[in-house]
């Protein structure tokens, strides 16, 4: 894939000012998720910038990719995206966590571009395997994405959905793992390692393509690289740093689920300079 080094220089600013965005949102509402919220940026940014089909002036044309975030709770990252699209107006942004807001602290489908409420973990890919499953029976041609984090990876409803993919070779289905190594109460390594992923999505039939989830050219590339795929569902391994971009969230637990006090924002919003 041929990319331009002003292509991947405007991916990396737009990424930027999505984690200021998400920052700005987290310390007004007072909660939320920033650490995962800041991992995913990236494979967010590259995927709404640059590879998804998808229209924000009718969020439900019939032939639309579809995107659903599984990590519910880093909702922040995709409100953030989809307000610089223009599918809201960005002071809606401010609202996050607010009574009668739509931007709750788990998506649902009251904001424009969101396809599939979420926040029970563990549940994403089956919606999205039903998705790309409806695409094949509608012979319809669009992609279906999912973002999952790598805490969720460990319950068994993914696995369920892991081989249903590969027994009907939904090769229009490309699943994404924000793999930060961090889950709520812990290392994922440590509460119950995943290793070796890449060689279990394998053996259930998925076309594993691991990456560094920070590298826009990497990202991208592997985004096409799933669209190449023929006969068998795609899965993007993309290791990533929890609370990338702000240098005292980068692998804090702490920053898991809670906001930035306001002094802690101005520092973090000072760094993303």
């Amino acid at each position: 894939m041929d990319i331009e080094e002003k292509e991947i220089r405007l991916l990396e600013d737009k990424a930027k000012e999505t984690r200021r965005l998400i920052i700005k949102m987290l310390v007004k509402a007072g909660s939320g998720h920033p650490g995962g919220s800041l991992s995913s940026t990236d494979l967010l940014t590259c995927l709404y910038f640059k590879v998804l089909r998808h229209n924000p002036k009718d969020p439900q044309w019939p032939d639309r990719d579809r995107f659903h975030l599984s990590k519910g709770h880093c909702c922040p990252a995709l409100y953030a995206v989809l307000a610089e699209l223009g599918y809201f107006p960005l002071e809606h942004l401010w609202t996050l966590r607010k009574l009668g807001s739509i931007l709750q602290g788990h998506p649902d489908r009251k904001v424009p571009g969101v396809e599939v409420a979420s926040g029970s973990l563990g549940q994403g890919l089956s919606v999205a395997l039903g998705m790309s499953l409806a695409a094949k029976m509608d012979k319809k041609s669009y992609r279906v994405y999912c973002l999952m984090g790598d805490g969720e990876t460990q319950e068994g409803n993914v696995w369920e959905a892991a081989m249903a993919g590969a027994h009907y070779k939904c090769d229009n289905l490309c699943a994404m793992i924000d793999y930060n190594g961090f889950q709520i109460d812990g290392c994922t390594k440590e509460i119950m390692n995943l290793e070796p992923l890449a060689d279990k999505w394998r053996s259930f039939g998925w076309h594993a393509i691991e990456i560094n989830g920070h590298n826009i050219r990497e990202i991208l590339s592997a985004y096409e690289e799933a669209k190449t795929i023929k006969g068998k569902p795609s899965i993007i391994i993309a290791r990533t740093i929890k609370g990338k971009g702000v240098s005292f969230m980068e692998n804090v637990l702490d920053f898991h689920g809670r906001a930035p006090t306001k002094e802690e924002a101005e520092k973090a919003l000072k760094e993303l300079e």
